[in-house]
Order: structure tokens, then C-alpha cells, then sequence
């Protein structure tokens, strides 16, 4: 199995400036705070009839309905007016697009039979060509490529906005892949076989309608396919919870079943997974059968059949070696001979967990790879033929080593020689090489491109990335803020060295705070040229809800503890004020996805703080957002707003409902795509509709194609970022 998957894809409350919302205490009644009136808008009572009673702006959420576009394009124009109209667009595109088309990027890489693949954008093919070469060319700095699939080619031959979202070839000899193709960016993709050998689609092979499908290859003629086999087959989610196994010719509808969830499940749907040895022998068939956002079931096939592993329920599972199931815990895991703590990675022995108590029968194998530090997490693993290659964080810097099997000692371990102070990422990985692809980066820091041996635990330069905008006169420093419970939370700025602390420093804060996502150090080339360049400051704050520590900082933050996320990014404000690095006049904020919950909350709940927010492809919305697909797979972030008493607390923060009247918001910009087929375009709509009913000046542009990852285009990307900095100058430099 050879995977090359594009695009990330993806999460009691302190009252905080909102107090006095009206609270739930059962099904049909709201209870009003005697010291204030809810918003104009708030629902009378919080159910799902009455949230939906209580909007006026339910045609917005009708993705291609006739008022939804009228509105997106009288928007559209005044939006585009104000930013494209400034006169510092055209540089800022220009400047943009010459970054995310540059041929001198690092090309990044997958293994690919017995050479290296890559998928490639740039302003002559911005849909992007799938090409290899071999690794002795891709070791110069002019590789060789050829050119396996151009996508430009066959969107315009088909008449289709296709956009290239991954190829999962099969080993050992990965000559045969299962191409994913998106319809203007969606994250449902339609799935054709294609012949490396011919470089052709191939004629009479697997291919699957549109979907958001889980597939893999069990054998050159079988596949592994969770997806919509027709009417009852999907959850409320809008995912499968059927796998089926399709021999080649066979149509969906003669699949056979060989394991069946609920239609209630939660979560991204029912996904197989095969893993292999390095000669490409199957070793394990892996079923994850989510019961909500981050629980699930773990399920083995054998002869044919399911059987229910006994782990615990918040786990992440990295593979099979030696007959041993490789997985991070995402919480305690008690047994009454040995116990392992949440954050800790895993390798018991695989058929022993089939039994009911899996801790009795260990004997003296040891299971435990690798326990974190307080401020440590594991941040990825490959699983290689003999050893584990794993990278972590030790306070948000990375690190990584390399685990041997011990029997019944300690696993050995050996670290790898990366870099202080930057991010440590793994790449694709070769088990019949012993190999993983490892890159470093930091804020002022280009990535380099590295080959790690895994046997040898050497670390050898491939390739590095040119400098994209002069780090020379910057710096980047790490401090921490005190949250309101007195919670520690760090944060790394980006600054000149020069920098005057009197509060005059026009700063981007990017948060996230949702889901395990950790947000490490990263180089942002368009960030560094249109902003850094021009005296700009950037902070990217690791408050809770993150992975930045481990499952306990995430946890901290799920559902009724959400408010903890809102207080961390305000204390990190409140932080840089006390420290002299900016004011709120000069302070703006970026979010996206759930940091668009962040953003939209943060502006509702302290006005007082920001002067700016760039609220890109939100959650808003949070009352109805399990109404919009595929807004239940979140549930377990969020809660249910169909509960009462999790109704009440989503109320008290959800920044559709919480906005008012009469209050100093900023101007904000809220943009998204009409394509999303992740967070529904709903959201920002109506934040923004309810923006210009309230009175408020306030942007928003909707892209019409690109899907939630903004990955279908790099040119129509640099109008992207443009738009983001022209905002953000205006009204932080201005």
C-alpha cells in the first residue's frame, strides 16, 4: 500500500463577556438573567425547532439556492471592491503567486515502486502534473521527471474542474493505483484504477461514482470499500459504516459484506485499513468503526471475519510490527497487572488482544515504545519493517528517535540528529528500504528535505528550500501567558529584533485550540514576504483544545470545557498588551476551520481586544452546525446542541447567536468556498448577513471553487492570501 494523500484534511463553561445569555434547563424553557437582555436574535428556547424559529437566514444555507447567490454576489462585489481595489493588492498577488509557483520548491516526495513520486503545481500546470523520477535524480538538483498524470490535460479534455486529492498504489510494486479526482476541490472524490506501466486509466477497471469513500487494496483484484451503497447505508454524518470487499468487475451492488456498523455512529465513517510487511504480504486487515468524533471500536479481520480487539476506545493507530499492533493512547489504559498512561505509544502483542482482559496475557513482552514527558507529545510514527520511527514534541520543539523491539526488555532506543528549536516532520516511509522521509522548518527557518535510515539512525540531507522573504532583520522568540484559571499557555512571536515596545506593532495571532491539532513552528513564505517584510509581527498561540501536550491539552477543552480554548487566546492578547509588543488598535487575529469557532467567538466575546479578524471557512453557527453536513461527525468536540444541557453551554459562546447590538466589533473579513463540502459555506454567510443586519461594516468574499482545502489552484491561492493581507494591512497598518 502506497499511499500519497494531499491536504491536511480535519473538534462547565466560564462565562466570559456573554454571562447573561439566556440558559437551557430542559427542552422547551430558557431561563433569562435578570442583569441583561439576550441578543436580539437569541433563540426563545433552545431546541432545534426553536434555533431554526429563531433564524432568519435559513435560505443561506442552501449551498446553490437562488437568495444564497444573490447574496454571495452582491458580497462578492463590495468585498472585492475594497480589497482588490486597494493599491496594495496587485503586489501582494504577484508576490504570492511567485511563491506558491516557484519552481524552486522542495518537490515532495513518496516512494514509488523503485523510484520517487511527486504531485506538482506551478503557473504552467496549476491543476498540477503526478510525475517520478529515481531517487539518484531526485538527489540532484535538476531531477529527471516523467510525467505520469497531467491533471490540466484531463480536465480539459473531460470538461471538468478536476483537482488531484491523493493515489494509493499497491505493493510491493505500485504499479497499479487507485487515483482520487475532486470535483472543484470537494473532499468527495471519484476513484479510478490506473496502470503506471501504461501511464492510462485502465479500461473495465475499479471505478467508484462520487463519494466520500474509504478503500483499500486487499489484492490486485479485491478491494476493501467503505462508502454509499444506496438508500440506509450512510450515517447522519453523511459517512459509510458498511465495508464491503469488490472484486474487479463486480458493481457495488454485488459487493460482499464483511463488517457493519450503526447508521447512529459518529465520526468520519467506518475505514479499513490494510497494512503489509515489506514484501507486501498482508500482516494485518484493521477496521476503526468510530463510535463519535474520537471514540471508536478496533475490529480484525480473520478468515474473512471481524473480531472485536480489546483496546481502548481514544487510541491512534500507526500499524502492525512483528505481529504487534502499534497504536498512541488517548487516554489511561488499566489493566490489573500493568497499567499505561494517556499520550503513551503502544506495541502489544496483536493477537492477544482478541482475548477479553488483553493485560493478563502479555507475559513479559514489553508493550510500552515510548512514554512523553509532562510537556512532551507524540506527534507521528512510521512503522517500518523492524523499528519504529517516531517524532514528538518536547514544549512544542521537535525531536525524534528511532524504536527496536526489546522482547522483554525496554524497546532500544536510538535519537535521530535533528535541528533545536524547529518543527521535526515524517514523510512518506519505505519498509522494503528501511527509509522515511523527514523534514525540518521553523518561522525563519526554510525546510529542509531529509532521508532518515532507519537501521542506521543517519539523518542525510536531500534538498532545501531557498529563502522566500528576508528573515535577516527577524527573530522568534517563545513566552508564556496565564490563562483565567491559571493555566500556563505558550505562544511563539515572530518579530524584529529592533521592535519598539510601546504597543505599536501591527501582529497577526493565528490560533486553532481543537481536535489534537498541534500548531508547531512552521516557515510561511507568503506570511514572511507580505507581512514580516513590511514590520509585521506574527504570534501562533498553543492554547488548550490543541495536541501541543498530549491528549490531556486537548481533552481539557472538549464540549462543556470549550470556554478554556476562548480564555487561552485571550490571555495570549492580553499578554502581548502587558508586554508592550502591541495594542489592540494594532492586534488582529487569523482562524480557520474550528479556529474560525476561535475567531468569530473571541471577536463576540472581546471585542475590546482585536482590531481584526481574517474568520476563514468558520464554524459560526454552533446551534445548528449538526445540521449542516458534515457537522455531527463533531459531536464529539463540540457536544450536541440537541441535548439541552449541551445546548445550554454551545449557547452561551456560539458567535451567530451571541452577536449584538451596539457593540465595538471590528470590521471583520469572513470568507469561504461554495464548495466546502466540510464546514458548510452556511456558516460565514449568515455571521455575515447577521453582521450587516446589526449595522456593522464588515467583508465577505466566497471563492466558488477549491473545496475546504484551498488546494485546487496555487494562482487562484496567491488572490487568496492577497485578499488576507490587504484586509489584515488596512486595518492594522493603516
Amino acid at each position: 500500500m502506497r499511499h500519497l494523500i494531499l491536504s491536511a484534511a480535519i473538534p462547565a463553561l466560564l462565562l466570559g463577556a456573554c454571562a447573561t445569555a439566556p440558559v437551557a434547563t430542559g427542552v422547551d424553557e430558557v431561563v433569562v438573567s435578570t442583569n441583561d437582555s439576550p441578543p436580539p436574535h437569541f433563540p426563545r428556547d433552545l431546541t432545534p425547532a426553536g434555533v431554526a424559529a429563531a433564524d432568519d437566514h435559513l435560505a443561506l444555507e442552501q449551498v446553490d439556492g437562488a437568495e444564497a447567490m444573490a447574496f454571495v454576489a452582491e458580497e462578492n462585489r463590495k468585498s472585492l471592491a475594497a480589497l482588490t481595489g486597494d493599491p496594495r493588492y496587485e503586489t501582494f498577488r504577484s508576490e504570492a503567486q511567485a511563491i506558491l509557483t516557484a519552481t524552486d520548491r522542495i518537490p515532495m516526495p513518496s516512494f514509488l515502486g523503485d523510484g520517487i513520486g511527486n504531485f506538482w503545481q506551478d503557473a504552467t500546470n496549476p491543476k498540477g502534473v503526478w510525475r517520478r523520477t529515481t531517487l539518484a535524480s531526485y538527489r540532484t538538483a535538476t531531477p529527471q521527471w516523467e510525467t505520469l498524470l497531467d491533471i490540466d490535460a484531463l480536465s480539459k479534455a473531460e470538461g471538468k474542474d478536476w483537482v488531484f486529492k491523493g493515489a494509493d498504489c499497491l505493493a510491493p510494486d505500485d504499479t497499479r493505483c487507485l487515483i482520487n479526482l475532486s470535483d472543484g476541490g470537494k473532499d468527495a472524490v471519484v476513484v479510478r484504477e490506473f496502470d503506471l506501466t501504461t501511464k492510462r486509466f485502465v479500461d473495465g477497471g475499479f471505478n467508484l461514482p462520487e463519494g466520500k469513500h474509504r478503500i483499500e487494496w486487499l489484492d490486485r483484484d479485491t478491494l476493501l470499500v467503505a462508502t454509499d451503497f444506496g438508500a440506509g447505508t450512510m450515517t447522519e454524518s453523511g459517512y459509510p459504516f458498511i465495508v464491503k470487499t469488490l472484486k474487479r468487475g463486480q458493481t457495488l451492488t454485488q459487493a460482499t459484506e464483511v463488517y457493519r456498523g450503526e447508521q447512529s455512529d459518529g465520526g468520519y465513517g467506518v475505514s479499513p485499513a490494510v497494512y503489509r510487511d515489506r514484501d507486501g504480504k498482508v500482516s494485518a486487515v484493521i477496521i476503526t468503526r468510530p463510535l463519535d468524533t474520537f471514540r471508536s471500536e478496533t475490529w480484525r479481520l480473520v478468515d474473512g471475519g471481524p473480531v472485536r480487539l480489546q483496546i481502548p476506545s481514544r487510541v491512534t493507530i500507526y500499524g502492525v510490527i512483528a505481529n504487534r499492533l502499534v497504536f498512541g493512547l488517548e487516554e489511561d489504559w488499566n489493566g490489573s497487572i500493568k497499567s499505561f498512561k494517556a499520550g503513551t505509544l503502544v506495541a502489544p502483542d496483536l493477537d492477544s488482544l482478541s482475548f477479553a482482559n488483553p493485560s493478563l496475557v502479555f507475559g513479559n513482552m514489553e508493550v510500552g515504545v515510548f512514554t512523553p514527558g509532562p510537556r512532551q507529545a507524540v506527534s507521528d510514527v512510521r512503522v517500518m519493517s523492524d523499528r519504529l520511527v517516531v517524532a514528538y514534541t518536547d514544549n512544542v520543539r521537535g525531536r525524534a528517535a528511532i524504536f527496536r523491539p526489546g522482547g522483554e526488555r525496554a524497546w532500544p532506543r536510538r535519537d535521530l540528529n535533528v535541528p533545536d528549536n524547529l518543527a521535526v516532520g515524517l514523510g512518506d516511509s519505505s519498509k522494503s528500504r528501511g527509509e522515511v522521509f523527514v523534514s525540518t522548518q521553523g518561522f525563519l527557518v526554510p525546510p529542509t528535505l531529509s532521508l532518515a535510515d532507519a537501521d542506521a539512525a543517519t539523518l542525510t540531507p536531500l534538498k532545501s528550500a531557498p529563502a522566500k522573504f528576508d528573515a535577516s532583520r527577524d527573530v522568534t522568540e517563545q513566552y508564556e501567558a496565564t490563562s483565567a484559571d491559571g493555566t500556563k499557555i505558550p505562544y511563539f512571536i515572530t518579530h524584529p529584533r529592533d521592535m519598539k515596545l510601546d504597543g505599536s506593532n501591527p501582529t497577526i495571532m493565528l490560533g486553532y485550540g481543537g481536535f489534537q491539532i498541534s500548531l508547531n513552528p512552521a516557515y510561511k513564505p507568503e506570511m514572511g514576504k507580505l507581512w514580516l517584510e513590511r514590520g509585521g509581527v506574527f504570534v501562533q498561540a498553543n492554547i488548550r483544545g490543541g495536541g501541543e501536550f498530549g491528549p490531556g491539552w486537548h481533552q481539557a477543552a472538549l464540549k462543556e470545557n470549550r470556554q478554556r480554548a476562548f480564555d487561552d487566546f485571550a490571555a495570549v492578547a492580553r499578554d502581548l498588551e502587558q508586554r508592550g509588543v502591541t495594542s489592540p488598535r494594532r492586534l488582529g487575529i487569523y482562524g480557520r476551520s474550528n479556529g474560525g469557532v476561535l475567531t468569530s467567538v473571541s471577536i463576540t466575546q472581546h471585542p475590546e481586544l482585536f482590531n481584526a479578524a481574517v474568520i476563514e471557512s468558520p464554524l459560526v453557527d454552533m446551534l445548528r452546525y449538526q445540521e449542516l453536513p458534515a457537522g455531527a461527525s463533531w459531536i464529539g468536540e463540540y457536544g450536541d446542541p440537541r441535548i439541552p444541557s449541551d445546548a445550554a453551554f454551545i449557547a452561551r459562546y456560539s458567535a451567530y447567536q451571541q452577536l449584538r447590538p451596539g457593540v465595538g466589533y471590528p470590521r471583520v473579513y469572513l470568507t469561504t468556498n461554495t464548495r466546502d463540502d466540510r464546514v458548510h459555506p452556511g456558516h460565514a454567510r449568515k455571521f455575515a448577513a447577521r453582521l450587516g443586519d446589526l449595522g456593522y461594516d464588515h467583508l465577505y468574499y466566497e471563492d466558488t471553487a477549491g473545496g475546504h482545502s484551498n488546494d485546487a489552484d496555487p494562482v487562484a491561492n496567491a488572490r487568496r492570501w492577497a485578499r488576507h493581507y490587504v484586509y489584515l494591512s488596512q486595518q492594522l497598518m493603516d
